[in-house]
């Protein structure tokens, strides 16, 4: 009986798994991501497939969007928006961060905490808009805790979740170098989860964003997803997708500089940010 031959795996390119992946084609696929949606937009919406009123061509909404942007509204809206965002989502991270390393340093705070905090995060924020309304009035506070909300509990979990995946032996070695709780807690669990706890925050900022269109639902009189509403409203669909793509705008340079901060503050951590 003979020995079947061996089969190699044949090189690829385009679909090796976490191997060698050439420079030169990443910016072209990005960029292919980014064109094709476009030029699909241009084909159905220049040649007329679809009414103007539901899908404008980019040349309208781009010169939309210098109107708005030549009125001034717009960057009212703009800072408006990105002050709720920015407060809800500061105030989750200072609550979230806390409360996700001690769930996952602690049985008792995972027992104390965690059966909460996974619960409500799968609560619907939608459906406590009136609660919030009833307990924050209709003024600032409120949009900014539906975004708070939103984000608070994604924030814990995913930290804790972190913390949890760091190797027990880790923990024992600096046990038996001399390490009390406190040390353990401030120079190894802290360090390993610092890269995971930054990559949930720029996960969940664009949480935080989503949730914003909710939030000026509420007696909003500026902001981006006030424009967008009141757009719709009006079938002005322009205006509509320029606070869109304002919006998905400030969301990529949000990344960016999330992942800069991440090159910047932890050189020494493999970055698995996509």
């Amino acid at each position: 009986m003979t020995d079947s031959p061996r089969r190699y795996l044949k090189p690829s390119v385009f679909w090796s798994i976490r191997q060698g992946f050439p420079r030169w084609l990443q910016p072209i696929l990005i960029a292919a991501s980014l064109i094709v949606p476009v030029l699909i937009w241009s084909f159905l919406s220049y040649g007329g497939y679809v009414n103007p009123k539901f899908l404008p061509t980019p040349t309208e909404v781009i010169s939309t969007g210098i109107t708005m942007l030549g009125d001034g509204e717009l960057m009212v809206d703009i800072f408006a928006s990105l002050g709720r965002v920015m407060a809800g989502f500061i105030f989750a991270a200072i609550i979230g961060i806390p409360v996700g390393i001690a769930m996952g340093t602690f049985y008792s705070m995972d027992s104390l905490l965690g059966g909460f905090v996974r619960t409500a995060r799968y609560m619907p924020i939608a459906a406590f808009v009136p609660l919030i309304i009833i307990w924050a009035g209709i003024d600032e506070v409120s949009k900014i805790l539906i975004i708070f909300f939103g984000i608070v509990f994604y924030n814990a979990t995913m930290i804790a979740d972190a913390v949890k995946f760091i190797p027990n032996e880790t923990l024992n070695v600096a046990y038996t170098l001399g390490a009390n709780r406190l040390d353990l807690l401030r120079s190894v669990i802290l360090p390993a989860t610092l890269p995971n706890i930054l990559d949930t925050l720029r996960v969940n900022i664009a949480g935080a964003w989503n949730f914003l269109v909710l939030s000026e639902l509420i007696a909003a009189q500026n902001g981006l997803g006030f424009t967008i509403v009141r757009s719709q409203r009006y079938l002005q669909t322009d205006k509509a997708m320029f606070c869109i793509v304002v919006i998905c705008v400030i969301g990529l340079a949000t990344d960016f500089a999330f992942r800069l901060a991440f090159r910047l503050w932890l050189p020494w951590a493999e970055s698995k940010m996509s």
